[in-house]
Protein backbone atom coordinates (compact mmCIF):
# COMPACT_ATOMS: atom_id res chain seq x y z
CA UNK A 1 0.00 0.00 0.00
CA UNK A 2 1.30 3.46 -0.91
CA UNK A 3 2.04 6.04 1.76
CA UNK A 4 -1.03 8.01 2.84
CA UNK A 5 -1.48 11.50 1.40
CA UNK A 6 -0.64 14.28 3.82
CA UNK A 7 -2.77 17.32 4.61
CA UNK A 8 -0.55 20.39 4.96
CA UNK A 9 2.27 18.08 6.07
CA UNK A 10 0.14 16.19 8.63
CA UNK A 11 -1.03 12.59 8.59
CA UNK A 12 -4.73 12.12 9.34
CA UNK A 13 -5.71 9.23 11.61
CA UNK A 14 -9.35 8.10 11.72
CA UNK A 15 -11.25 5.34 13.48
CA UNK A 16 -15.00 4.82 13.35
CA UNK A 17 -17.49 3.59 15.92
CA UNK A 18 -20.66 2.55 14.12
CA UNK A 19 -24.02 1.83 15.72
CA UNK A 20 -26.13 -0.61 13.71
CA UNK A 21 -29.67 -0.95 15.01
CA UNK A 22 -30.49 -4.66 14.89
CA UNK A 23 -33.57 -5.79 12.99
CA UNK A 24 -35.34 -7.58 15.83
CA UNK A 25 -39.07 -7.07 16.35
CA UNK A 26 -38.60 -6.49 20.08
CA UNK A 27 -36.02 -4.76 22.25
CA UNK A 28 -32.81 -6.26 23.51
CA UNK A 29 -33.93 -6.72 27.14
CA UNK A 30 -37.73 -6.45 26.94
CA UNK A 31 -40.66 -7.51 24.78
CA UNK A 32 -41.55 -3.93 23.71
CA UNK A 33 -41.76 -3.23 19.98
CA UNK A 34 -38.88 -1.63 18.06
CA UNK A 35 -41.16 -0.31 15.27
CA UNK A 36 -40.14 3.16 14.12
CA UNK A 37 -42.53 6.10 14.03
CA UNK A 38 -44.94 5.32 16.88
CA UNK A 39 -46.33 8.12 19.04
CA UNK A 40 -43.86 9.13 21.80
CA UNK A 41 -43.64 6.77 24.79
CA UNK A 42 -46.16 4.27 23.43
CA UNK A 43 -43.51 1.56 23.00
CA UNK A 44 -41.74 1.85 26.32
CA UNK A 45 -42.59 -0.88 28.82
CA UNK A 46 -41.80 -1.19 32.52
CA UNK A 47 -38.33 -2.62 31.80
CA UNK A 48 -37.47 0.25 29.44
CA UNK A 49 -38.69 2.77 32.04
CA UNK A 50 -36.54 1.11 34.73
CA UNK A 51 -39.46 0.74 37.12
CA UNK A 52 -38.58 -0.93 40.45
CA UNK A 53 -38.61 -4.71 40.41
CA UNK A 54 -38.10 -5.14 36.66
CA UNK A 55 -35.40 -7.43 35.29
CA UNK A 56 -33.82 -7.54 31.81
CA UNK A 57 -34.06 -10.70 29.68
CA UNK A 58 -31.64 -10.97 26.72
CA UNK A 59 -33.14 -11.16 23.20
CA UNK A 60 -31.83 -14.30 21.46
CA UNK A 61 -32.37 -12.76 18.03
CA UNK A 62 -30.01 -9.90 18.83
CA UNK A 63 -27.28 -12.36 19.79
CA UNK A 64 -27.74 -14.36 16.59
CA UNK A 65 -27.40 -11.18 14.52
CA UNK A 66 -24.15 -10.39 16.31
CA UNK A 67 -22.87 -13.90 15.59
CA UNK A 68 -23.81 -13.50 11.92
CA UNK A 69 -21.81 -10.28 11.72
CA UNK A 70 -18.80 -11.83 13.45
CA UNK A 71 -18.74 -14.73 11.00
CA UNK A 72 -19.03 -12.38 8.01
CA UNK A 73 -16.00 -10.27 8.99
CA UNK A 74 -13.81 -13.23 10.02
CA UNK A 75 -13.86 -12.32 13.71
CA UNK A 76 -13.75 -14.47 16.82
CA UNK A 77 -17.20 -15.05 18.31
CA UNK A 78 -16.54 -15.12 22.04
CA UNK A 79 -17.75 -18.33 23.71
CA UNK A 80 -18.40 -16.22 26.82
CA UNK A 81 -19.05 -12.48 26.99
CA UNK A 82 -20.18 -10.14 29.75
CA UNK A 83 -22.78 -7.39 29.96
CA UNK A 84 -21.79 -4.34 31.98
CA UNK A 85 -23.42 -1.21 33.29
CA UNK A 86 -22.08 2.01 31.76
CA UNK A 87 -23.00 4.67 34.29
CA UNK A 88 -23.88 8.20 33.24
CA UNK A 89 -26.76 10.57 33.86
CA UNK A 90 -28.82 11.97 31.03
CA UNK A 91 -32.57 12.66 30.80
CA UNK A 92 -33.21 10.03 28.11
CA UNK A 93 -31.53 7.26 30.15
CA UNK A 94 -34.06 6.45 32.88
CA UNK A 95 -31.95 3.78 34.62
CA UNK A 96 -28.98 6.11 35.05
CA UNK A 97 -26.85 3.54 33.21
CA UNK A 98 -26.71 1.83 29.82
CA UNK A 99 -26.37 -1.93 29.54
CA UNK A 100 -23.45 -2.57 27.20
CA UNK A 101 -20.38 -4.79 26.91
CA UNK A 102 -16.95 -3.59 27.93
CA UNK A 103 -14.15 -5.97 28.87
CA UNK A 104 -15.36 -9.05 26.99
CA UNK A 105 -17.40 -8.23 23.83
CA UNK A 106 -19.29 -10.83 21.83
CA UNK A 107 -17.33 -10.18 18.58
CA UNK A 108 -13.56 -9.74 18.71
CA UNK A 109 -11.34 -8.70 15.78
CA UNK A 110 -12.22 -9.12 12.12
CA UNK A 111 -11.83 -6.85 9.11
CA UNK A 112 -13.79 -5.05 6.41
CA UNK A 113 -12.46 -4.93 2.84
CA UNK A 114 -13.43 -2.45 0.13
CA UNK A 115 -12.02 -0.62 -2.89
CA UNK A 116 -10.97 3.03 -2.96
CA UNK A 117 -9.98 4.65 -6.26
CA UNK A 118 -9.40 1.23 -7.80
CA UNK A 119 -7.11 0.00 -4.99
CA UNK A 120 -8.06 -2.60 -2.37
CA UNK A 121 -8.32 -1.40 1.22
CA UNK A 122 -8.71 -3.25 4.49
CA UNK A 123 -9.75 -1.82 7.86
CA UNK A 124 -9.24 -3.93 10.95
CA UNK A 125 -11.99 -4.18 13.52
CA UNK A 126 -11.26 -4.02 17.23
CA UNK A 127 -14.59 -5.42 18.37
CA UNK A 128 -18.35 -5.40 17.99
CA UNK A 129 -20.49 -5.48 21.10
CA UNK A 130 -24.17 -5.60 21.98
CA UNK A 131 -25.83 -2.79 23.88
CA UNK A 132 -29.12 -0.98 24.33
CA UNK A 133 -29.98 2.34 22.74
CA UNK A 134 -31.00 5.34 24.84
CA UNK A 135 -34.20 7.34 24.45
CA UNK A 136 -34.46 10.57 22.51
CA UNK A 137 -34.70 14.19 23.63
CA UNK A 138 -37.28 16.25 21.73
CA UNK A 139 -36.64 19.98 21.54
CA UNK A 140 -39.40 21.08 19.13
CA UNK A 141 -42.97 22.16 19.82
CA UNK A 142 -42.50 22.22 23.59
CA UNK A 143 -42.58 26.00 24.17
CA UNK A 144 -38.92 26.15 25.08
CA UNK A 145 -38.99 22.91 27.06
CA UNK A 146 -37.46 19.54 26.20
CA UNK A 147 -39.53 16.36 25.98
CA UNK A 148 -38.30 12.80 26.37
CA UNK A 149 -39.40 9.95 24.07
CA UNK A 150 -38.40 6.54 25.45
CA UNK A 151 -39.66 4.50 22.49
CA UNK A 152 -36.06 3.99 21.35
CA UNK A 153 -34.78 3.09 24.82
CA UNK A 154 -33.72 -0.54 24.83
CA UNK A 155 -33.56 -0.94 21.05
CA UNK A 156 -30.75 -3.43 20.32
CA UNK A 157 -27.53 -2.02 18.89
CA UNK A 158 -24.38 -3.64 17.60
CA UNK A 159 -21.56 -1.14 18.10
CA UNK A 160 -18.78 -1.88 15.60
CA UNK A 161 -15.42 -0.36 16.52
CA UNK A 162 -12.61 -0.08 13.97
CA UNK A 163 -8.91 0.30 14.52
CA UNK A 164 -7.54 3.78 13.60
CA UNK A 165 -6.56 2.48 10.15
CA UNK A 166 -8.09 5.17 7.91
CA UNK A 167 -6.04 8.07 6.59
CA UNK A 168 -8.56 10.26 4.76
CA UNK A 169 -12.21 11.26 4.89
CA UNK A 170 -12.75 9.50 1.55
CA UNK A 171 -11.39 6.25 2.97
CA UNK A 172 -13.60 6.60 6.06
CA UNK A 173 -16.67 7.17 3.89
CA UNK A 174 -15.93 4.13 1.72
CA UNK A 175 -15.38 1.97 4.80
CA UNK A 176 -18.71 3.15 6.22
CA UNK A 177 -20.46 2.40 2.91
CA UNK A 178 -18.94 -1.09 2.81
CA UNK A 179 -19.99 -1.74 6.41
CA UNK A 180 -23.49 -0.42 5.72
CA UNK A 181 -23.83 -2.67 2.65
CA UNK A 182 -22.66 -5.68 4.68
CA UNK A 183 -25.09 -5.32 7.60
CA UNK A 184 -27.99 -4.83 5.17
CA UNK A 185 -26.81 -7.83 3.08
CA UNK A 186 -26.72 -9.96 6.24
CA UNK A 187 -30.27 -8.76 7.08
CA UNK A 188 -29.21 -7.76 10.59
CA UNK A 189 -29.99 -4.04 10.11
CA UNK A 190 -32.28 -2.19 7.72
CA UNK A 191 -29.60 0.49 7.20
CA UNK A 192 -32.07 3.39 7.24
CA UNK A 193 -29.81 6.29 8.10
CA UNK A 194 -32.62 8.86 8.15
CA UNK A 195 -34.31 6.91 10.94
CA UNK A 196 -31.04 6.45 12.83
CA UNK A 197 -30.70 2.72 12.15
CA UNK A 198 -27.08 3.20 11.06
CA UNK A 199 -25.01 6.05 12.44
CA UNK A 200 -21.30 6.68 12.88
CA UNK A 201 -19.01 8.40 15.38
CA UNK A 202 -15.64 9.43 13.93
CA UNK A 203 -12.50 9.65 16.06
CA UNK A 204 -10.13 12.06 14.33
CA UNK A 205 -6.57 13.16 15.11
CA UNK A 206 -3.58 14.50 13.17
CA UNK A 207 0.16 14.07 13.58
CA UNK A 208 3.42 14.67 11.79
CA UNK A 209 4.58 11.48 9.97
CA UNK A 210 6.38 9.13 12.31
CA UNK A 211 5.17 10.87 15.45
CA UNK A 212 2.94 9.27 18.14
CA UNK A 213 -0.82 9.47 17.71
CA UNK A 214 -2.25 12.90 18.30
CA UNK A 215 -5.10 13.80 20.66
CA UNK A 216 -8.38 12.66 19.13
CA UNK A 217 -11.76 14.32 19.07
CA UNK A 218 -14.92 12.27 18.55
CA UNK A 219 -17.56 13.55 16.11
CA UNK A 220 -20.89 12.08 17.24
CA UNK A 221 -24.00 10.81 15.44
CA UNK A 222 -23.19 11.24 11.75
CA UNK A 223 -26.12 9.83 9.80
CA UNK A 224 -25.02 10.30 6.19
CA UNK A 225 -21.85 9.41 4.29
CA UNK A 226 -21.64 12.97 2.93
CA UNK A 227 -21.86 14.48 6.41
CA UNK A 228 -19.25 11.99 7.65
CA UNK A 229 -16.78 13.14 5.01
CA UNK A 230 -17.55 16.84 5.47
CA UNK A 231 -17.25 16.62 9.25
CA UNK A 232 -13.88 14.87 9.09
CA UNK A 233 -12.52 17.35 6.54
CA UNK A 234 -13.51 20.33 8.70
CA UNK A 235 -12.19 18.74 11.88
CA UNK A 236 -8.82 17.95 10.27
CA UNK A 237 -8.35 21.56 9.13
CA UNK A 238 -9.46 22.86 12.55
CA UNK A 239 -6.97 20.66 14.40
CA UNK A 240 -4.09 21.56 12.07
CA UNK A 241 -4.78 25.28 12.37
CA UNK A 242 -4.92 25.03 16.16
CA UNK A 243 -1.60 23.14 16.30
CA UNK A 244 0.01 25.61 13.88
CA UNK A 245 -1.12 28.42 16.19
CA UNK A 246 0.73 26.74 19.06
CA UNK A 247 -2.42 25.61 20.86
CA UNK A 248 -3.15 22.18 22.32
CA UNK A 249 -5.89 19.83 21.17
CA UNK A 250 -8.16 18.84 24.05
CA UNK A 251 -9.85 15.45 23.86
CA UNK A 252 -13.54 16.16 23.38
CA UNK A 253 -16.85 15.03 21.99
CA UNK A 254 -18.02 17.29 19.17
CA UNK A 255 -21.10 17.65 16.98
CA UNK A 256 -21.27 18.44 13.26
CA UNK A 257 -23.63 21.14 12.04
CA UNK A 258 -24.63 20.40 8.41
CA UNK A 259 -25.95 23.96 8.00
CA UNK A 260 -22.55 25.54 8.64
CA UNK A 261 -20.31 22.58 7.73
CA UNK A 262 -18.50 23.00 11.05
CA UNK A 263 -17.89 20.94 14.17
CA UNK A 264 -18.38 22.35 17.66
CA UNK A 265 -17.41 20.98 21.06
CA UNK A 266 -20.22 19.42 23.11
CA UNK A 267 -18.32 18.23 26.16
CA UNK A 268 -14.89 17.11 27.30
CA UNK A 269 -14.37 13.53 26.19
CA UNK A 270 -14.80 10.98 28.97
CA UNK A 271 -12.43 8.07 29.56
CA UNK A 272 -13.65 4.54 30.33
CA UNK A 273 -13.08 4.96 34.07
CA UNK A 274 -15.46 7.93 34.09
CA UNK A 275 -18.32 5.55 33.27
CA UNK A 276 -17.55 3.24 36.22
CA UNK A 277 -18.19 0.05 34.26
CA UNK A 278 -19.03 -3.04 36.29
CA UNK A 279 -20.73 -6.36 35.37
CA UNK A 280 -24.51 -6.14 35.36
CA UNK A 281 -25.70 -8.25 38.32
CA UNK A 282 -29.09 -8.88 36.67
CA UNK A 283 -27.63 -10.56 33.54
CA UNK A 284 -25.63 -13.78 33.57
CA UNK A 285 -22.62 -14.16 31.25
CA UNK A 286 -23.61 -14.76 27.63
CA UNK A 287 -22.51 -18.30 26.70
CA UNK A 288 -22.38 -19.13 22.98
CA UNK A 289 -21.79 -22.81 22.34
CA UNK A 290 -20.05 -23.98 19.13
CA UNK A 291 -23.31 -25.64 18.08
CA UNK A 292 -25.11 -22.29 18.14
CA UNK A 293 -22.42 -20.71 15.97
CA UNK A 294 -22.69 -23.67 13.61
CA UNK A 295 -26.45 -23.22 13.21
CA UNK A 296 -26.00 -19.53 12.43
CA UNK A 297 -23.21 -20.37 9.98
CA UNK A 298 -25.47 -22.82 8.17
CA UNK A 299 -28.05 -20.08 7.61
CA UNK A 300 -25.59 -17.44 6.36
CA UNK A 301 -26.16 -15.98 2.89
CA UNK A 302 -23.37 -16.12 0.33
CA UNK A 303 -21.21 -13.06 1.02
CA UNK A 304 -20.73 -10.31 -1.59
CA UNK A 305 -17.06 -11.07 -2.34
CA UNK A 306 -17.74 -14.78 -2.85
CA UNK A 307 -20.77 -14.04 -5.03
CA UNK A 308 -18.84 -11.52 -7.15
CA UNK A 309 -16.08 -14.08 -7.67
CA UNK A 310 -18.69 -16.63 -8.78
CA UNK A 311 -20.20 -14.16 -11.25
CA UNK A 312 -16.75 -13.53 -12.73
CA UNK A 313 -15.92 -17.23 -12.91
CA UNK A 314 -19.22 -18.72 -14.03
CA UNK A 315 -20.89 -15.84 -15.89
CA UNK A 316 -17.83 -14.23 -17.45
CA UNK A 317 -18.54 -10.81 -15.94
CA UNK A 318 -15.81 -8.22 -15.55
CA UNK A 319 -14.70 -7.29 -12.05
CA UNK A 320 -16.56 -3.96 -12.28
CA UNK A 321 -19.77 -5.62 -13.49
CA UNK A 322 -19.59 -8.29 -10.79
CA UNK A 323 -19.06 -5.63 -8.13
CA UNK A 324 -22.11 -3.69 -9.32
CA UNK A 325 -24.25 -6.84 -9.45
CA UNK A 326 -23.38 -7.48 -5.78
CA UNK A 327 -23.88 -3.90 -4.51
CA UNK A 328 -26.83 -5.25 -2.53
CA UNK A 329 -28.47 -8.62 -2.03
CA UNK A 330 -31.63 -7.35 -3.75
CA UNK A 331 -29.60 -6.26 -6.80
CA UNK A 332 -27.83 -9.63 -6.95
CA UNK A 333 -31.12 -11.51 -6.70
CA UNK A 334 -32.60 -9.38 -9.53
CA UNK A 335 -29.56 -10.08 -11.72
CA UNK A 336 -29.71 -13.83 -11.06
CA UNK A 337 -33.45 -14.00 -11.76
CA UNK A 338 -33.11 -12.16 -15.10
CA UNK A 339 -30.00 -14.13 -16.06
CA UNK A 340 -31.66 -17.46 -15.36
CA UNK A 341 -34.76 -16.45 -17.32
CA UNK A 342 -32.91 -15.55 -20.53
CA UNK A 343 -29.51 -17.26 -20.23
CA UNK A 344 -27.63 -14.06 -21.15
CA UNK A 345 -25.54 -13.01 -18.13
CA UNK A 346 -23.42 -10.37 -19.89
CA UNK A 347 -26.41 -8.74 -21.58
CA UNK A 348 -28.37 -8.68 -18.32
CA UNK A 349 -25.40 -7.09 -16.55
CA UNK A 350 -25.05 -4.50 -19.33
CA UNK A 351 -28.73 -3.53 -19.06
CA UNK A 352 -28.51 -3.32 -15.27
CA UNK A 353 -25.38 -1.17 -15.41
CA UNK A 354 -26.89 0.99 -18.16
CA UNK A 355 -30.59 1.69 -18.62
CA UNK A 356 -31.79 0.25 -15.29
CA UNK A 357 -29.19 1.94 -13.05
CA UNK A 358 -29.59 5.24 -14.89
CA UNK A 359 -33.28 5.34 -14.09
CA UNK A 360 -32.94 4.03 -10.54
CA UNK A 361 -30.32 6.67 -9.73
CA UNK A 362 -32.34 9.48 -11.34
CA UNK A 363 -35.42 8.57 -9.31
CA UNK A 364 -33.64 7.64 -6.07
CA UNK A 365 -35.06 4.11 -6.11
CA UNK A 366 -33.61 0.78 -5.07
CA UNK A 367 -33.73 -2.20 -7.39
CA UNK A 368 -36.57 -3.69 -5.35
CA UNK A 369 -38.71 -0.73 -6.47
CA UNK A 370 -38.00 -1.21 -10.17
CA UNK A 371 -41.25 -1.14 -12.20
CA UNK A 372 -39.68 -3.64 -14.63
CA UNK A 373 -39.49 -7.13 -13.02
CA UNK A 374 -36.52 -9.39 -13.83
CA UNK A 375 -38.64 -11.75 -15.96
CA UNK A 376 -39.84 -8.82 -18.11
CA UNK A 377 -36.30 -7.50 -18.62
CA UNK A 378 -35.22 -11.03 -19.55
CA UNK A 379 -38.04 -11.27 -22.12
CA UNK A 380 -36.94 -7.98 -23.68
CA UNK A 381 -33.31 -9.12 -23.86
CA UNK A 382 -34.50 -12.36 -25.47
CA UNK A 383 -36.19 -10.35 -28.23
CA UNK A 384 -32.92 -8.55 -28.94
CA UNK A 385 -31.00 -11.83 -29.05
CA UNK A 386 -33.44 -13.51 -31.47
CA UNK A 387 -33.45 -10.48 -33.75
CA UNK A 388 -37.06 -9.46 -33.17
CA UNK A 389 -36.00 -5.90 -32.21
CA UNK A 390 -32.88 -3.80 -32.50
CA UNK A 391 -31.08 -2.40 -29.47
CA UNK A 392 -32.55 1.02 -30.20
CA UNK A 393 -36.08 -0.39 -30.44
CA UNK A 394 -35.49 -2.37 -27.23
CA UNK A 395 -34.73 0.88 -25.40
CA UNK A 396 -38.03 2.30 -26.64
CA UNK A 397 -39.84 -0.77 -25.31
CA UNK A 398 -37.98 -0.42 -22.02
CA UNK A 399 -39.11 3.20 -21.74
CA UNK A 400 -42.72 2.05 -22.08
CA UNK A 401 -42.22 -0.72 -19.53
CA UNK A 402 -40.67 1.69 -17.04
CA UNK A 403 -43.53 4.15 -17.54
CA UNK A 404 -46.02 1.40 -16.66
CA UNK A 405 -47.58 1.17 -20.12
CA UNK A 406 -47.69 -2.60 -19.99
CA UNK A 407 -45.82 -5.75 -19.00
CA UNK A 408 -46.16 -7.76 -22.24
CA UNK A 409 -42.97 -7.18 -24.25
CA UNK A 410 -44.33 -8.70 -27.48
CA UNK A 411 -47.54 -6.66 -27.28
CA UNK A 412 -45.55 -3.42 -26.88
CA UNK A 413 -43.32 -4.33 -29.83
CA UNK A 414 -46.33 -4.91 -32.06
CA UNK A 415 -48.26 -1.86 -30.83
CA UNK A 416 -45.32 0.43 -31.66
CA UNK A 417 -44.38 -1.29 -34.91
CA UNK A 418 -40.85 -1.98 -33.69
CA UNK A 419 -40.40 -5.50 -35.05
CA UNK A 420 -37.24 -5.75 -37.15
CA UNK A 421 -37.41 -6.56 -40.85
CA UNK A 422 -36.06 -10.08 -41.24
CA UNK A 423 -37.41 -10.72 -44.73
CA UNK A 424 -34.22 -11.26 -46.76
CA UNK A 425 -35.92 -10.57 -50.08
CA UNK A 426 -37.42 -7.27 -48.96
CA UNK A 427 -34.13 -6.15 -47.44
CA UNK A 428 -32.17 -7.00 -50.59
CA UNK A 429 -34.61 -4.94 -52.61
CA UNK A 430 -34.07 -1.92 -50.34
CA UNK A 431 -30.29 -2.35 -50.51
CA UNK A 432 -30.39 -2.49 -54.32
CA UNK A 433 -32.43 0.72 -54.42
CA UNK A 434 -29.99 2.49 -52.08
CA UNK A 435 -26.97 1.39 -54.12
CA UNK A 436 -28.60 2.60 -57.32
CA UNK A 437 -29.47 5.98 -55.78
CA UNK A 438 -26.07 6.60 -54.18
CA UNK A 439 -23.51 6.02 -56.89
CA UNK A 440 -21.03 8.50 -55.41
CA UNK A 441 -20.96 6.76 -52.03
CA UNK A 442 -20.57 3.39 -53.73
CA UNK A 443 -17.64 4.71 -55.72
CA UNK A 444 -15.99 6.18 -52.61
CA UNK A 445 -16.40 2.92 -50.71
CA UNK A 446 -14.80 0.93 -53.51
CA UNK A 447 -11.96 3.46 -53.41
CA UNK A 448 -11.34 2.48 -49.78
CA UNK A 449 -13.36 5.03 -47.81
CA UNK A 450 -15.10 3.14 -44.99
CA UNK A 451 -17.16 6.20 -44.02
CA UNK A 452 -18.97 5.89 -47.34
CA UNK A 453 -20.11 2.39 -46.31
CA UNK A 454 -21.54 3.76 -43.06
CA UNK A 455 -23.43 6.37 -45.03
CA UNK A 456 -24.96 3.61 -47.17
CA UNK A 457 -25.96 1.67 -44.06
CA UNK A 458 -27.67 4.81 -42.78
CA UNK A 459 -29.59 5.18 -46.01
CA UNK A 460 -30.79 1.57 -45.83
CA UNK A 461 -31.93 2.02 -42.21
CA UNK A 462 -33.74 5.21 -43.20
CA UNK A 463 -35.46 3.52 -46.13
CA UNK A 464 -36.58 0.65 -43.87
CA UNK A 465 -37.82 3.15 -41.24
CA UNK A 466 -35.36 1.69 -38.77
CA UNK A 467 -36.80 -1.79 -38.96
CA UNK A 468 -33.96 -3.47 -40.84
CA UNK A 469 -31.63 -5.68 -38.83
CA UNK A 470 -28.29 -3.77 -38.77
CA UNK A 471 -26.22 -6.96 -38.92
CA UNK A 472 -28.18 -8.19 -41.95
CA UNK A 473 -27.85 -4.77 -43.61
CA UNK A 474 -24.07 -4.99 -43.26
CA UNK A 475 -23.98 -8.50 -44.72
CA UNK A 476 -26.22 -7.73 -47.68
CA UNK A 477 -24.51 -4.44 -48.49
CA UNK A 478 -21.02 -5.96 -48.43
CA UNK A 479 -22.16 -8.86 -50.60
CA UNK A 480 -23.77 -6.53 -53.10
CA UNK A 481 -20.85 -4.11 -53.21
CA UNK A 482 -18.30 -6.88 -53.30
CA UNK A 483 -20.16 -8.52 -56.18
CA UNK A 484 -20.39 -5.26 -58.08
Amino acid sequence: MSAPALVRGYEVVIGLETHAQLSTASKIFSGASTRFGAAPNTQACAVDLALPGTLPVLNRGAVERAIRFGLAVGAKVAPLSIFARKNYFYPDLPKGYQISQYEIPVVQGGQVEFVLEGAPRRVRLTRAHLEEDAGKSLHEDFHGLTGIDLNRAGTPLLEIVSEPDMRSSAEAAEYAKALHALVVWLDICDGNMQEGSFRCDANVSVRKPGQPLGTRREIKNLNSFRFLQQAIDFEVQWQIERIEDGLAIEQATVLFDPATGETRAMRTKEEAHDYRYFPDPDLPPLVIAPEWVGRVQAGMPELPAAMAARFRRDDGLTADAAALMTQSLAFARYYEAARDACGQPKLVANWLMGEVSKRLNAEGRGIDASPVPPATLAALIGRVVDGTVSNNAARQVFDALWAGEGRDVDALIEARGLRQMNDAGALEAIVDDVIAANAKSVEEFRAGKEKAFNALVGQVMKASKGKANPAQVNDVLRRRLGGG
